[in-house]
């Protein structure tokens, strides 16, 4: 076993042509999901029986909340449940239930849910500074410098306020770095939701139709290639050489969604190849990937060296203010004092966040990574991440079920779908009804099966992402794959 520190075996990555394969297989057969008498029981007698006080609060939360919560993640069938407490690997709801927490708050905490290591830190800091000042403290460097040494590409990192953020202001810097106007996105990856990174998300080749309320103009310099297609990549940056040149490539570095569409290792190696080809900038989203495949990310893995990195959640150890970039010091001067590395004038990207780099969100994030380091939580939760994976293949085998389990380390997917693997061909225009169609039967049925997870006590990410942690120790994720057997046992093809 090579992992090396990090969450996946180097000698066993996965192989993704044959993962697709199983995935292109799914989208043709009926639909399996839970069988409606399950369903039925599980609403009533988990439900309605031992979930009443979170009903009653998100009864009265629809009231003055659109949609009844404030996170898209929160949204379960038959309603959401409400936690009041999270503690290593589980979560307890307002009615006293306890889950196994494969959720992850979306992904950040490697650790488990709210450390003690990183807690105590944390409280510490409010006794002396509060959550914010509004002026610099030291937990921004000593955050910044942690980053630095631990990926190699990133000789500079400013922190921003989320994800999206840093897409934004990533995409600004390429065009000011390069020249060029393009900005070319894997089709299906989710890079924010800002106005011009709104393009081609959750499925490839939807272009805007995702992103209601935003006008179509917006998209004018936004392009997506298909996943795993260096052939349509390249295609894509010749086309733009006519149109003002491709400023950056944006890469989620194990596939769109967090791996959902896995790529392989030769596509994300020729990327960089090709972006080094056309002068594009190399940007890679690691707000999932980041400091859970590895201390050193995702690029570390696969032994590519981007021009910008993106990071996320974990950033801030599960606390609030969590998002930034970070890079190579020619591309980072364009967020400084307008000055590179040599003297050179150079022009400032337009960027803001007036809570970015609190003392609580830079002290949280560095306490957590010293502990991702300390304990090898990568390693750890990508071990616990294959076993899951294993567990869950065996389960479906044993049932003849055309479900789909595989994982990128601690990054594990469950498909009984395959919503999500769809794509837009707008050659074939007549087409298209039928996808949109299919995609809004099949996400029915994950939230339905879903919910069959939540009531056997298992918290997913839209019953079909799973994320382990280093506080996972394989009596549990036995105990989780016991679950999702009694789950699968219930399992049919749904009926007209």
């Amino acid at each position: 076993m090579a992992y090396n520190g990090y969450a996946i075996d180097a000698d066993h990555y996965l192989d993704a042509a044959a993962v697709t394969a199983q995935l292109d297989a799914l989208i043709k057969k009926p639909i399996y999901t839970i069988k409606k008498d399950a369903l039925k029981e599980y609403e009533t007698e988990y439900f309605e029986k031992k979930c009443a006080k979170s009903k009653e609060m998100i009864t009265k939360a629809k009231e003055i909340i659109p949609g009844g919560v404030q996170h898209n993640l929160a949204f379960n069938y038959p309603f959401p449940i409400v936690i009041t407490k999270a503690e290593g690997a589980k979560l307890y709801d307002i009615d006293g239930n306890e889950y196994y927490d494969l959720l992850q708050a979306g992904g950040p905490t490697v650790l488990g849910s709210n450390p003690p290591a990183v807690r105590e830190q944390v409280i510490d800091l409010l006794n002396t500074c509060g959550p914010s000042t509004g002026l610099f403290h030291e937990y921004e460097y000593k955050l910044a410098k942690k980053i630095s040494d631990c990926v190699p590409s990133v000789e500079m990192f400013r922190m921003l306020g989320s994800g999206t953020e840093a897409c934004m202001v990533a995409a600004r810097i390429a065009r000011l770095k390069t020249g060029k106007k393009n900005i070319l996105k894997m089709g299906g990856a989710y890079h924010g939701w800002s106005d011009q990174m709104a393009y081609g998300i959750r499925i490839p080749g939807t272009k805007g139709l995702q992103s209601r309320g935003v006008p179509g103009f917006v998209f004018k310099h936004t392009d997506e290639f298909f996943p795993n297609d260096l052939e349509d990549l390249e295609r894509k940056l010749k086309k733009h050489q006519l149109d003002g040149g491709t400023a950056a490539i944006f890469l989620e570095p194990v596939g769109p969604e967090s791996g959902t569409r896995p790529v392989s290792r030769e596509f994300v190696q020729g990327t960089e190849r090709l972006a080094r080809k056309y002068g594009a900038l190399l940007i890679f989203d690691e707000v999932v990937t980041g400091f859970r495949i590895g201390i050193h990310g995702a690029q570390g893995f696969f032994g590519v060296d981007p021009d910008l990195t993106i990071f996320g959640k974990v950033i801030a150890g599960g606390y609030p203010g969590a998002g930034g970039v970070g890079g190579h010091r020619d591309c980072m001067a364009h967020l400084g004092a307008g000055l590179d590395g040599s003297g050179k004038k150079v022009k400032k990207a337009l960027c803001g966040g007036t809570l970015a780099a609190t003392p609580i969100s830079c002290c949280a994030g560095y306490y957590m990574l010293e502990e991702i380091e300390k304990q090898n939580a990568c390693e750890k939760a990508g071990r616990m991440g294959d076993r899951l994976t294993k567990g869950l293949q065996e389960s479906i085998k044993k049932y003849n079920l055309p479900f789909v389990a595989f994982n990128q380390g601690s990054i594990c997917h469950l498909d009984n779908a395959g919503t999500m693997h769809f794509s837009i061909n707008w050659n074939k225009p007549w087409e298209i009804p039928e996808v949109l169609k299919q995609t809004d039967a099949r996400k029915k049925e994950m939230e339905h099966i879903g919910a069959a997870y939540m009531a056997e006590g298992i918290i997913t990410l839209a019953g079909s992402r799973l994320y382990t942690s280093a506080a996972y120790d394989e009596q549990m994720i036995d105990d989780v794959i016991a679950r999702f057997d009694r789950v699968f046992s219930k399992v049919e093809p749904l009926k007209a």
